[in-house]
């Protein structure tokens, strides 16, 4: 295409997204203003009003999130038809709904993705924006079905790769590859697992996944909602951006540290602890724990009622036991057995002392009468509700855990391992986090502050109803100019009744984030191979048509109760209904950098393949010994350089080195520069360092320097030794690291 042709289609280009853009505005003022005629409440019961609000808000918010980027290219078929392709769909009203503008997970858009010069998908060429605000700036042809034809398959993924990173990650949409759109695409109802090496774009290609089933499935799924589990807090706020810049917000994210509502995590287990508990073992130690607080008395304990004393023996506390097991009720609820069946015994006996003199069997009325006096005289006795308190506790999952970690004989009572034992028993770990999880179904709810709430939530019901009673009058005493006002009275008793109702008004984020019991009605969890036996069983619990999106790679498992295998963590659960996907092309980390990553993943993981680059940066990553007096400055010094670059860095160290961040907490993360100081000590820090290494290799997208203090491990001899005397960072740029010696 000549310059003057190219300067032609940018011109009606242009003009062409303008007028898309005027269409967005028009579009967002029409559902501006339907969402403020709603909020003034005009027509509907409160209830509909409120969903209607509720719709308008979300189309509303759909609407603003399309105002960046809101078209990324053009395909054009071989039949000489067009379409552009954007992040939201468009239509033209006045010409039987044609669409203008093709949302991104529509089929439709499909080629958009996957065509090639091999594969062209009846298509002759993709055209792709490069825009800024609501400019478009230029384009990029790639000429499909021709080869040798002038096909530029990798001038707007390689721009996006090489562009300096910004605070969060950013959406792919308009340079998904293939390899990632088929697994976004993939109609498959169960478990989709996704392993991909560093650099694969797993993660974001999980997310957009997400985003395409809210499209495609959106009344099924929005109800409930879907929950993204991340490793940790800075990973969720890296990641968070995404979906809501795809118009999608009815997504919780939390870590598995959060999946206990109002739980306070901020201990860290030893290793061996956290093996421990990530075992499917535990819950045999979780059941014994709870039986064992399912006592019986020592010595008979008297009740002292009015006419008589009666004694809880340990038979009878036996029978109770047994029968409140065999129940099958959880602890909490299984109380009432015990209670009952004690009860009955007591009272038995007292019938039985009490009436011996005067009271005959022929006189059921007396009996029954003597039965309900002290039944009710039990109900009020304080010594026999602490002898209940006492042999059958109404438990909570803290004060069941908490008394076992600190009590060795507990311990040994439930059969489970000393290292478990710790001096502050409500210092909650992550690990902890599965257990208390599962304490919840085991010990179930104490019944009795239920009912109390529900009496509660009755009386305002009952107190409503009878609003309602008083001004609904007989339309037959009133005149016809006065149905006005009956009208007016009904809807204010319709208001009155709608509050005492308690509608919960929270967006379906805060509702489904603040309850245990929510159920999603799809999850995705990253980091996957960090998840251990137990933490599966809550995220199971928390779907239960369980629909995942599992990502993770195994050579970066850190975690000793983490998985070794995908099928022993998700057999047990979907036998035959999970799929396993790999993504293989690294987007982010350039070649140079991968080569040393990848000398380290030989050693620790043979059997492992690293990701194949897709890029090279020209820069060679570097290495430097310094003396513990100067590793300070070293780091201050690669600090202040990369304080004056556009783009992230970061200093990843092992525990306990000033100015550095462990691996663990950059996983999933993204920087331009990445400083690793003692890979040594990582390494040696705990059966997993090697992975922990592997991590913090591979964040860096431009540069990787290496300060060390001992001599380098042998995996990374591959980086180029700076002398002792030269930081390198400002000749890098330069491509003159190479040449540096001493």
């Amino acid at each position: 295409m000549s310059n003057l042709g190219y300067e032609d289609e940018l011109r009606s280009e242009r003009s062409y997204v303008a007028g898309l853009y005027a269409r967005l505005d028009a579009e967002r003022a029409r559902v501006k203003g339907e969402y403020n005629a709603a909020l003034r409440g005009n027509g509907g019961t409160p209830v509909e009003r409120d969903v209607e609000v509720r719709a308008l808000a979300k189309a509303a918010k759909r609407l603003d999130v399309a105002d960046n980027g809101l078209c990324f290219g053009r395909l054009d078929a071989i039949s000489g038809e067009h379409s552009y392709i954007g992040r939201i769909g468009l239509f033209d009203e006045e010409n039987e709904y044609e669409p203008v503008l093709l949302d991104w997970r529509a089929p439709a858009s499909r080629a958009f993705y996957v065509a090639t010069a091999a594969t062209p998908e009846n298509m002759r060429r993709r055209r792709q924006f490069h825009t800024r605000g609501r400019q478009v700036v230029d384009f990029t042809d790639e000429v499909l079905g021709r080869p040798g034809g002038g096909e530029r398959g990798d001038a707007a993924l390689l721009a996006a790769v090489n562009a300096p990173r910004g605070d969060g990650m950013r959406d792919i949409v308009a340079t998904i590859q293939a390899e990632q759109d088929k697994i976004i695409r993939l109609d498959h109802p169960g478990v989709l697992v996704i392993e991909g090496g560093p650099g694969t774009g797993k993660t974001v290609v999980a997310l957009h996944r997400v985003a395409y089933l809210l499209y495609t499935q959106r009344e099924r799924m929005e109800r409930h909602g879907v929950l993204v589990v991340g490793p940790n807090s800075a990973f969720l706020n890296h990641i968070g951006r995404v979906l809501p810049s795809l118009g999608e917000s009815d997504v919780v994210f939390m870590t598995t540290g959060d999946l206990v509502p109002g739980l306070r995590v901020a201990a860290e287990d030893t290793p061996e602890a956290a093996r421990l508990k990530g075992s499917l073992k535990i819950l045999d130690v979780l059941a014994a724990a709870v039986a064992d607080r399912q006592r019986l008395p020592e010595h008979p304990l008297p009740i002292e009622l009015a006419d008589v004393t009666v004694r809880i023996d340990a038979e009878t506390a036996e029978w109770a036991r047994e029968e409140a097991r065999a129940s099958g009720l959880p602890h909490n609820e299984a109380r009432a057995v015990f209670t009952e069946i004690v009860t009955y015994v007591l009272t038995e006996r007292a019938i039985a002392r009490i009436g011996r003199g005067w009271l005959t069997r022929a006189d059921r009325e007396a009996w029954e009468q003597l039965r309900a006096d002290l039944l009710k005289e039990l109900a009020q006795n304080d010594k026999f509700s602490a002898a209940l308190d006492e042999l059958w506790p109404v438990l909570t999952p803290e004060t069941l855990l908490a008394p076992l970690y600190m009590s060795p004989e507990r311990l040994r009572a439930a059969g489970a391992d000393l290292a478990l034992l710790r001096a502050d028993g409500d210092a909650w770990t992550v690990s902890d986090v599965p257990l208390l999880d599962e304490l919840v179904d085991l010990l179930g709810r104490d019944k009795s502050a239920d009912q109390a709430a529900e009496q509660e939530r009755q009386a305002e019901a009952e107190y409503a109803a009878g609003v309602l009673d008083i001004l609904q009058m007989d339309r037959k005493d009133l005149m016809d100019d006065e149905d006005h006002l009956l009208a007016q009275d009904l809807l204010y008793a319709e208001d009155l009744a709608d509050r005492f109702l308690e509608r919960d008004t929270r967006e379906l984020v805060e509702r489904a984030a603040a309850d245990r019991d929510w159920t999603y009605r799809h999850v995705v969890v990253d980091e996957a191979q960090e998840l251990s036996e137990m933490d599966w069983r809550v995220l199971m619990r928390r779907c239960p048509s369980r629909s995942f999106t599992v990502v993770g790679d195994l050579a970066q498992r850190r975690s000793v109760a983490g998985a070794t295998s995908w099928d022993t963590m998700l057999e047990p659960y979907v036998p035959g209904r999970w799929v396993y996907r790999s993504l293989s092309v690294n987007y982010r980390t350039p070649a140079e950098i991968m080569t040393v990553a990848a000398a380290l993943l030989a050693e620790f993981a043979p059997a492992l393949k690293p990701p194949e680059s897709v890029r090279a940066c020209g820069v060679q990553p570097w290495s430097r010994r310094v003396t513990g007096d100067e590793l300070p400055a070293a780091i201050e010094e690669f600090v202040r350089d990369e304080a004056g670059r556009e783009g992230t860095s970061v200093v990843i160290g092992p525990p306990g080195v000033p100015g550095t961040v462990p691996a663990s907490e950059t996983k999933g993360l993204e920087f331009d520069a990445v400083l690793v100081v003692e890979p040594e000590r990582i390494l040696a820090d705990g059966p997993r360092g090697a992975a922990e290494l592997y991590v913090a290799l591979t964040r860096a997208t431009q540069r990787l320097g290496v300060l060390h203090r001992d001599p380098l491990p042998r995996a990374l001899t591959g980086l180029v030794e700076m002398g002792p005397n030269r930081y390198p960072m400002s000749s890098v740029d330069r491509g003159l690291v190479l040449g540096w010696r001493d």
